[in-house]
């Protein structure tokens, strides 16, 4: 199942590519967030399916989760006057790059356990 988070990045980057959307500047930090947030989970789900432990209700479930709430800490930060998304990004871009370097490692090691051919 570790086709499902790549499927679904690669289709969203083509129909980003394919359709020319404008966002309104005052919308900007909640997309933002929200495709942070997406694209955490859509690493996560590679990740695990690379550990062998994938799980789709769990992969489809944090998707939406991790965005609505992302999107929603961008919203009270707006309400408040506060900076709040700044966390959510913080904490997001982290878990990004932990799974993009467990990911590298994962496939690394993989490489190395195969054995040359003759």
């Amino acid at each position: 199942m570790i086709w499902l988070p790549i499927v679904g990045l690669v289709l969203g980057v083509l129909l980003g590519l394919a359709f020319n959307v404008t966002i309104p500047p005052q919308y900007s930090s909640y997309l933002s967030i929200a495709v942070l947030a997406a694209l955490d989970t859509v690493f996560g789900g590679i990740r695990a399916g690379l550990e062998g432990h994938f799980d789709s209700r769990v992969f489809i479930s944090g998707f939406f989760f991790n965005t609505l709430v992302a999107a929603f800490l961008a919203f009270i930060g707006v309400q408040l006057g506060v900076d709040l998304y700044l966390a959510a990004v913080f904490a997001f871009g982290v878990r990004l790059f932990q799974n993009i370097a467990a990911i590298r490692r994962i496939l690394m090691n993989r490489r190395r356990s195969v054995p040359p051919s003759p």
